[in-house]
């Protein structure tokens, strides 16, 4: 029986995938199967895989026929494991030696729905250890309890699938996948699902995953329409939010997270292309008076005034038709 799955995708990560798949190698186990998923790259990223089927014991390879993005990548994962757990990885990021077994000892432990797990950012040489927000460690937790308060970062702030271990029962219970149609941003709706309706999880502050940030190529770096999914991606939040039986209580957390993620993203906007930039201003104050208002103003008043006062006048900003191609105003 298969213990433990490792859904990876790749993408164009010839530079990256050697030290990926070493570290793989280095968590190998007779009862772990690796899913590798090729998302039809056009380097040298397929030969990568193709060699690693060989030395990696219980890796399988599946080919997607066209570039579909990451979420689409990682379901075509879950769409084949057999594990007992399952686990994320990207193909650009690596593990330490030994990590998945004591992961996979955690979740045995504890006996939880998941665990989410603190992880290593790497900046260039720099080495940044980030913690999960929420201070228990070790002990058994209520998913929901976790989403608030609203006023603070919590365990939905932290939304990596990759940072954490996961029983297959969620995956039989339809709360695994992602939006095939979100381009970034695909694990805000997935963490907030997941704390929604899972029952058990737990937090690890074992370190072991090794999370590569600031790559040229990272979708995070690269300022086109893409990026713009963003707001789709919590968009999906605050309508499947609306819906749960504690929603009065919840979206007020939603709220004040899709807006700060607005602010960081016009803080940023002169890594966008010219149309894309303009369209992030236009879909922006569209978002901000899609908005509960009274949800909206307690949010900019909790903001610093520089920041709030770019989203007031964002908010007041008339509507304009699109200024990009594939981008609605």
């Amino acid at each position: 029986m298969v213990k433990l799955s490792v859904i990876v995708p790749f993408f164009n990560v010839q530079t990256y995938a050697p030290d990926t798949l070493r570290s793989l190698c280095a968590n190998t186990r007779e009862d772990f199967e690796f899913i590798l998923v090729d998302d039809c790259s056009t380097d040298g990223t397929p030969e990568l895989l193709d060699r690693a089927a060989h030395d990696l014991p219980s890796a399988r390879v599946v080919r997607h026929a066209r570039n579909s993005g990451l979420s689409t990548a990682r379901n075509t994962g879950l769409n084949a494991v057999n594990g007992e757990y399952l686990t994320f990885l990207d193909g650009d990021d690596w593990l330490a030696p030994g990590y998945l077994p004591q992961l996979l000892a955690r979740i045995e432990e504890l006996r939880v729905d998941f665990v989410r797990a603190d992880h290593v950012q790497c900046t260039g040489r720099v080495r940044t250890v980030q913690r999960v927000p929420h201070g228990r460690r070790g002990v058994v937790l209520d998913p929901r309890a976790a989403i608030l308060p609203a006023d603070r970062s919590t365990s939905v702030d932290y939304a990596y699938a990759w940072a954490g271990i996961y029983h297959r029962r969620l995956l039989d219970e339809g709360l695994l996948h992602f939006h095939d149609e979100l381009r970034t941003a695909e694990d805000r709706p997935w963490i907030w699902r997941l704390h929604r309706e899972a029952r058990t999880f737990a937090v690890s502050g074992l370190l072991g995953v090794f999370y590569r940030r600031g790559i040229t190529t990272s979708l995070t770096q690269i300022g086109d329409v893409r990026q713009l999914d963003f707001l789709r991606a919590f968009d999906l939040v605050l309508e499947e939010t609306a819906h749960d039986k504690d929603a009065e209580a919840l979206l007020p957390k939603a709220v004040r997270t899709y807006c700060a993620i607005i602010s960081h993203q016009l803080g940023t906007i002169e890594r966008f292309e010219p149309g894309v930039a303009r369209a992030l201003r236009s879909r922006s104050a569209a978002a901000l008076r899609r908005m509960p208002p009274a949800l909206v103003k307690d949010a900019l008043n909790s903001m610093d005034y520089d920041r709030a006062a770019g989203l007031r006048r964002l908010r007041r900003r008339p509507g304009r038709r699109s200024v990009a191609p594939g981008v609605s105003a």
